[in-house]
């Protein structure tokens, strides 16, 4: 074996470094069906990223956290998002409908079918209300937890 040149034998010149505690011991744990559902439930809720460290702190009674994934925040930014980039589109689309409908059209057809397009405008900010409305609801529930 190759030593480095100071003659100092606890010193390796490749490999690995011995750790301070070396974990030599090992136990076996058998569960039946019912109580390794019950062990996987926890350790999932745990976020621990693996079930020999779950264990170990809950024997010496280490402190863990439990996360908690919520599915509906997720889904709720994602379609909040998708619905602000249909209103975007919406928006960059506008002035461009307006500007072909006088082009194109009569003055009478023009201004009716403005008229429809103001209504939609109309419905279209009341369901952003309400979507601002439901967002500052989901915050403050969400905010709680």
């Amino acid at each position: 074996m190759n030593r480095k040149k100071n003659g100092d034998e606890t010193s390796l010149k490749w490999g690995r470094h011995p750790k301070e505690s070396r974990k030599s011991h090992c136990v076996m744990v058998r569960f039946d069906n019912e109580e390794w559902q019950k062990f996987l439930a926890m350790y999932e809720k745990s976020g621990v990223y693996a079930r020999a460290v779950f264990l170990k702190a809950h024997f010496f009674g280490q402190p863990f956290r439990v996360l908690v994934m919520d599915r509906t925040l997720l889904d709720y930014c994602t379609r909040l998002s998708a619905f602000h980039a249909q209103y975007r589109m919406v928006g960059n689309n506008y002035n461009q409908v307006v500007r072909e409908l006088r082009c194109h059209f009569s003055e009478k057809k023009a201004m009716a079918l403005l008229y429809k397009l103001e209504q939609c405008t109309k419905e279209l900010a009341a369901l952003t209300r309400q979507v601002v409305e439901l967002s500052k609801e989901f915050e403050e529930r969400w905010s709680r937890r």
